[in-house]
């Protein structure tokens, strides 16, 4: 009802943002957020109509992992700093303006992504400067500060940024609860009370240099992170006997540093050469002890990584109604890894408990666009890949692999507020280096997992189709479908070693995914609610692949067959203030082991916010996270072998509930 009345309504709609809509691009000046005062771009992006931040994703290569958000036409030059913290660095008043492009449009490069949104910043290199601090008191008692510094400007031709982070976060998937474990032979079951929490410190610094070079652009950024996680837990045992029932500590600790190079140049009216250089590497050591130290159980992970990106493309602009792009990217990867795991103080050993990998892989591509008319619009691409992977230690293997991988996406708009759009794409998956190495997780009947260098990526065909609905003033709706080819689906299956048989990471065969996603921009002033704006997002999947274990047809591992998220949101101008409600939805996903099924469900989660400005350069916020009480329910059927030939399983089932949180953030701004 709601939908075909907006369909209705779409017809006498209001002009949008910018009248450039016909052709796929929309802009909006810092004018079009004045009456939400946006302290930084992603207080921005966050209330473009119809516009949901993506991160990323696991696709091979820099160019098919990026996120939706251009800054000044080029993606930033890292694949470690998350996409939201680089716009937290960039002030809002550095913003000319931002806009989302639908479908694609000569000269622009969209990332493989169906919308983009492209940040155009102001010119010149005014010095602009922000300060936050901010404190999560936990319903625990516990307090997690935090600091933001962020600044940027120029001297003389240079233009420099800086940006830092120091604090503290409360692990919201930890908490106190009760535990069951019924046991399949009929003994009386087992209730115990848990009590567990987790929190995190980390620390960062960003710096970025640019300046003309060579009748082009030049820019350096660097990151500097440290990360420690700490998770403390504590069973006592209520039944059938009282006394303890065991303690488990995990401390996982985190240092990277990257080097991003990007050079850009026209050359001519018509070509633009970009060349750009990546330098990530990467330690993560994992300790966690279940039971005492002397008689308990410890796993140890010392892992280190390194990630080397050489890219260059060349852009030929034909006409406004053809542009094509070339282009080569060389990578290397690397991994060693040392496990160990060990029971009372006796070793067990592991499959690829020790591992060296090397991944040298090259690409090269070329990409289109065509825009024959002003409603019809040609993205199409071409990539081919070839990889060669190695390991030494407790696996020794060497191969090859090579990949075409195909893209056409045809966008037909007949009028300014309606565009349809039809996707198909051959998508390969990214290789996790986590995959290759054993883990361990004690709190759960999961256990142990090895490691298995000799997996291959996941490629899919996927075929999508997607309409878009604009109206009233900038309203919008999107309904898209995707159906998914899958090859080399990587799950979970056995491994038989003469010390027992462990879990693993595996490519079980051939599967298939379908989604259905809505996405919706709802303004609230035609509803009567002035300054109101609802968004929100609905995906559902249905997946099918054959269990290696049992043979049966089941579900995917780890994949949420329903997801749902809505945001409200609503200025006040005449007090300086806004106000709203984020919900995230609840949710299920299922892990399936050769000895187990995991069962997850998360509540849904639910924060007010409301955000004061005293002043145009200080805002202040407050939150007040996870007012329903979120809890996390963990069921397990352990069985007591293969469950394709085990009996009946014991359950284990442990329901965490986490409380509220109270959040304040002060934020200063300084500059123009």
């Amino acid at each position: 009802m709601l939908i075909a009345m907006l369909m209705a309504q779409a017809a006498v709609a209001a002009p949008a943002a910018a009248p450039a809509a016909q052709t796929g691009v929309i802009s909006y000046p810092p004018a079009f957020f004045a009456e939400q005062h946006p302290g930084t771009a992603l207080d921005m992006v966050g209330r473009l109509p119809g516009f949901s931040i993506d991160s990323g994703s696991g696709a091979r290569g820099y160019e098919a992992s990026a996120g939706n958000v251009l800054i000044d036409g080029r993606r930033p030059t890292t694949k470690t700093d998350n996409l939201e913290e680089i716009l937290k660095r960039l002030p809002a008043s550095a913003v000319e303006r931002i806009d989302v492009i639908r479908g694609g449009a000569p000269g622009i490069d969209m990332q493989g992504k169906s919308v983009i949104a492209n940040i155009v910043r102001k010119k010149g290199s005014t010095f602009r400067g922000l300060l936050a601090v901010a404190n999560n008191h936990g319903y625990d008692g516990r307090n997690a500060a935090a600091m933001r510094a962020e600044a940027s400007g120029g001297l003389g031709t240079a233009k420099w940024e800086f940006g830092s982070f120091y604090g503290k976060s409360l692990d919201d998937g930890a908490g106190d609860g009760p535990g069951t474990h019924v046991f399949a032979d009929g003994r009386p079951a087992r209730t115990s009370a848990i009590d567990s929490e987790g929190d995190d410190v980390s620390g960062q610094v960003t710096v970025a240099v640019e300046n003309p070079l060579f009748g082009g652009v030049a820019r350096i950024n660097g990151r500097w992170a440290r990360d420690k996680y700490k998770y403390n837990e504590t069973d006592t045992i209520l039944s059938p006997v009282a006394g303890p029932g065991g303690v488990n500590y995990e401390a996982d600790r985190t240092r990277e540093t990257e080097l991003g190079l990007n050079f850009t140049r026209d050359v001519g009216t018509k070509w633009n050469l970009e060349l750009v250089g990546l330098l990530h590497p990467r330690t993560f050591t994992i300790d966690n002890i279940s039971g005492d130290l002397a008689t308990g159980d410890r796993f140890q992970l010392d892992r280190h990584t390194r990630e080397t990106i050489g890219r260059g493309v060349a852009k030929y602009r034909l006409s406004d109604k053809l542009s094509l792009e070339f282009g080569a990217e060389d990578a290397v990867n690397t991994l060693k890894s040392d496990t160990a795991v060990t029971s009372g103080g006796v070793a067990i050993p592991l499959p690829a408990a020790m591992v060296k990998v090397k991944e040298d892989r090259a690409e090269g591509f070329t990409k289109a666009v065509w825009r024959p008319t002003s409603q019809w619009t040609v993205d199409a691409g071409l990539r081919y890949e070839r990889s060669r992977i190695t390991s030494k230690g407790d696996v020794v293997l060497a191969k090859t692999l090579t990949y075409l991988k195909p893209r056409v996406t045809v966008i037909w708009q007949p009028t300014a507020d309606t565009q349809l759009r039809l996707r198909a794409e051959r998508e390969v998956g990214q290789l996790n280096f986590d995959d290759f190495v054993a883990s361990a997780n004690f709190n759960t009947a999961t256990g142990v997992t090895a490691g298995n260098p000799d997996i291959n990526p996941e490629q899919a065909w996927v075929g999508e189709i997607a309409l878009e609905q604009r109206f009233w003033k900038d309203g919008l709706i999107t309904v898209a479908a995707r159906h998914y080819r899958i090859k080399d689906a990587i799950d979970r299956g056995p491994v038989f070693t003469p010390t027992g048989v462990f879990d693993q990471p595996e490519n079980i065969g051939r599967g298939t995914k379908d989604e259905v996603a809505v996405e919706l921009s709802l303004p609230l002033e035609k509803l009567g609610v002035k300054h109101g704006l609802l968004k929100g997002d609905l995906t559902k999947r249905w997946t099918h692949v054959t269990d290696p274990t049992t043979g049966a047809k089941r579900e995917f591992s780890n994949l949420k067959p329903l997801e749902w998220n809505a945001y409200f949101s609503q200025d006040l101008p005449q007090w300086n203030a806004s106000w709203g409600i984020d919900a995230y939805g609840a949710f299920r996903r299922s892990y399936y082991r050769f000895n187990l099924i995991e069962d997850q469900k998360l509540r849904t989660y639910v924060r007010p916010y409301a955000e004061w400005r005293p002043r145009p350069d200080v805002n202040i916020r407050l939150e007040l996270p996870n007012i329903t009480s979120r809890g996390l329910r963990v069921t397990d059927r352990v069985y007591p072998g293969p469950r394709n030939l085990a009996g009946n399983p014991d359950i284990d089932d442990r329901d965490l509930q986490n409380g509220r949180f109270y959040y304040l953030r002060v934020r200063k701004t300084f500059g123009g």
